[in-house]
């Protein structure tokens, strides 16, 4: 199992739930990326991550020091004012010590981090510089850090250096303690940084050297040789974490099992995607991109409600007789008999959303409708799968958004939010690129929603004729910008040898249009 890499897309799914659930805050952006540092804009509302590959130790180590940083950058979204430059002395101090401030407010909260911490502080220690490797005044700094953070220092320093160091040290602790006894935050923090700089006597604007974390990317450390780390921490924390047991610290177990799962589920994915069935469709790289924007969680909340029966795979349903005998449904003149019907969803449906250049003005709300047929299609457990087509270099080119075999999360999400609607409407040329999937697939429904004409109607006509006869039920949506505009693409639709054509001029009516398809 620890030989097995962890893909970034699983990796960006878990910390995006992990970090939106720490900080509370819905529309955090993460993106991970492998030429900068973890790290936080606050003005941007954006969390970097360092990915697993350029991190110490093996997979499930790499993997919990990249969970533990995960609720680091969490904590500074729910707590801090401002994050600075770590390039300069004066932004490097003030955010150890904001640091150290989040770390001791989030643990009031998230005690079960406790024993994380103390993992990814080893590594934190293994990964700082011998002092000696560090030249000039930013020694001070480096051995302040090191000497704040771990209550001990990776090499010698003069006695009057250390002297300065213990004091700055101790002066920084004492800051952190009254800001939270206090309830003060970063502003507060910042005032008191001067003092610090004071007395290490360096300037505030001296340059850091680069943290050489990435330099040892991949080292591995025995257990003897991390339980030795550990032994040192566990000691120099005992006033802040109490009684450490550095044993169950090794294991992780309360991680490992978060983490078994993440692996089953990056094998059974691994291999999906683009295959030799989906030559010429293209999967959205997954940019650092906001998804949250195109959630109306009150109109899935809504459908979910309304198609809540279905989940159940019961409904209530009055019949002339049944199991029972309804006195008020007789009294109206309905039928006075009702009586439970089990229901089942067998229908597999392909779904292929235009976004050609005439959706663009209503892009987002199209999206919007979109997310909530697939929230409402994933929790009613229907087998799905979604595509798109746009213009990109003035090439047709056929978007995978989620394949049937996977889950509908936030990644799928972000696949849907990034693209742009762009082009003509070359309905002919899509099939032609989706038939080898389709073929392999074989969905019960190929369901095309279009607010256009096809570029070419002889074309599509064709191929509609070529997928009806491999046993697919073509369905066409229009969309319109009113009702006689959408009916009018609905009718037009028809001659295309579709079986069956809708129409909405609303783009919220989408999910319901698309769900009472289904056979149930």
């Amino acid at each position: 199992m620890q030989s097995i890499q962890l893909q970034n897309d699983s990796l960006l799914e878990i910390a995006t739930f992990l970090i939106r659930r720490w900080s509370e805050k819905e529309n955090v952006i993460i993106e991970i990326s492998d030429n900068i540092q973890t790290k936080t804009r606050l003005k941007e509302k954006k969390v970097i991550l360092t990915p697993l590959e350029k991190r110490i130790g093996n997979n499930f180590q790499k993997y919990r020091q990249f969970r533990t940083s995960s609720w680091y950058e969490a904590m500074k979204i729910k707590y801090s004012e401002k994050i600075l430059s770590d390039d300069h002395a004066f932004g490097f101090i003030l955010n150890t010590m904001e640091t150290k401030r989040v770390e001791q407010l989030g643990r009031k909260i998230w005690r079960g981090m406790d024993e994380e911490i103390i993992f990814n502080y080893s590594y934190m220690l293994v990964s700082r510089p011998q002092l000696h490797t560090v030249y000039g005044k930013a020694r001070m700094v480096e051995a302040f850090y090191q000497y704040f953070m771990f209550g001990a220092i990776k090499g010698e320093l003069q006695e009057s250096h250390f002297e300065k160091i213990k004091k700055a040290t101790t002066f920084a602790k004492k800051i952190v303690i009254e800001s939270i006894e206090n309830n003060q935050k970063t502003s507060w923090i910042e005032k008191n940084v001067a003092e610090i700089i004071k007395i290490l006597d360096i300037d505030s604007l001296l340059t850091i050297p680069i943290s050489v974390a990435f330099m040892k990317a991949g080292m591995a450390l025995s257990e003897e040789e991390l339980k030795k780390v550990l032994k040192i921490i566990a000691k120099n924390k005992e006033g802040d974490f109490g009684a450490i047991d550095t044993s169950s610290v090794v294991k992780g177990d309360n991680v490992y099992d978060e983490y078994k799962v993440l692996i089953e589920e990056n094998e059974k994915n691994e291999n999906k995607g683009l295959t030799t069935e989906s030559v010429g469709i293209q999967i959205p790289s997954t940019k650092n991109i906001d998804e949250t924007i195109i959630y109306d969680m009150s109109l899935i909340n809504g459908l979910k409600m309304k198609f809540k029966e279905w989940k159940t795979g019961w409904k209530e349903q009055h019949l002339r007789s049944g199991d029972e005998f309804d006195d008020e449904n007789f009294i109206e003149g309905n039928e006075p008999f009702f009586t439970d019907i089990k229901k089942s969803i067998k229908t597999k449906i392909i779904i292929l959303l235009d976004h050609s250049s005439s959706i663009s003005s209503d892009a987002v709300e199209y999206k919007k409708a979109t997310i909530a047929l697939c929230e409402v299609l994933a929790f009613l457990r229907v087998k799905f799968a979604v595509y798109a087509f746009s213009t990109e270099n003035r090439s047709v080119v056929c978007w995978s958004v989620k394949e049937e075999n996977m889950k509908w999360n936030n990644i799928t999400a972000k696949r849907l939010a990034q693209i742009v609607a762009n082009g003509s409407t070359p309905l002919a040329e899509v099939y032609d690129k989706m038939f080898s999937t389709l073929q392999a697939k074989q969905p019960n429904i190929f369901l095309t929603l279009t607010d256009g004409e096809p570029s070419d109607s002889n074309a599509v006509r064709k191929m509609t004729k070529s997928l009806k006869g491999i046993g697919i039920t073509m369905v066409a949506l229009g969309l319109g910008p009113n009702t006689v505009r959408a009916t009018t693409i609905a009718n037009n639709l028809k001659h295309l040898g579709y079986d069956k054509t809708m129409a909405v001029s609303r783009l919220k009516d989408i999910p319901n249009k698309v769900i009472n398809l289904l056979d149930v």
